[in-house]
């Protein structure tokens, strides 16, 4: 732990974490600011105050606020990919991969929020083009299944009719405006959803 004065000395950062914990802190951080303000209102400056680390730990670290968000997506769509997968693997159903792609979004909301907005990144990152490239199939994988139900097989029309789906029902969700009551079991109704198309 820092002290209320540690973030002015020279080695502070180097003082209050294990070699590794320093990135992790200021990558929770990042994504709890998301939570609260949005992706947009993030500062370097903020996150290091709420890490409690000297101002230019995140700069160290990230560079800049789009290196910082570029960081933030690709954590997001790792774990992303691994919430897909497990259900997949668990479960052998599309629509239940369909309803995994929901619960992540409404409960990695900072996450979520970056990952597609690509403005707020650097697109021609290395790591952020191979995981999303992951992400990406994972869903195709299942859509073939779904492709193979269709007229002509588009595998490709399949992935985007799948992805518009579950994309748009957590997009609303978010936002606040899917008609639902606020007891609602949202999950049970993303699973009516995804059962009309993906089943």
């Amino acid at each position: 732990m820092t002290t209320p004065d540690s973030a002015s000395h020279p080695d502070a950062d180097r003082q209050s974490y294990h070699h590794g914990d320093l990135r992790r802190a200021l990558l929770t951080a990042a994504v709890e600011a998301i939570e609260e303000s949005g992706a947009t209102a993030v500062s370097l400056r903020d996150l290091a105050r709420r890490a409690g680390v000297s101002h230019a730990a995140p700069a160290h670290h990230f560079g800049d606020k789009a290196g910082l968000l570029t960081a933030v997506a690709v954590e997001g769509f790792d774990l992303f990919t691994d919430a897909l997968n497990a259900t997949w693997e668990r479960t052998g159903d599309f629509a239940e991969v369909g309803v995994a792609y929901v619960r992540f979004g409404l409960t990695h909301r900072g996450h979520f929020e970056v990952m597609f907005q690509p403005a707020l990144c650097r697109t021609d990152a290395a790591d952020l083009t191979a995981a999303r490239a992951r992400a990406a199939e994972s869903l195709r994988s299942g859509a073939a299944l779904l492709a193979a139900r269709t007229e002509d097989g588009d595998e490709q029309i399949a992935t985007l009719a799948a992805w518009s789906l579950v994309h748009g029902f957590t997009a609303l969700r978010l936002s606040g405006t899917l008609p639902l009551p606020p007891d609602a079991d949202v999950e049970g109704v993303a699973r009516q959803v995804t059962r009309l198309l993906l089943r």
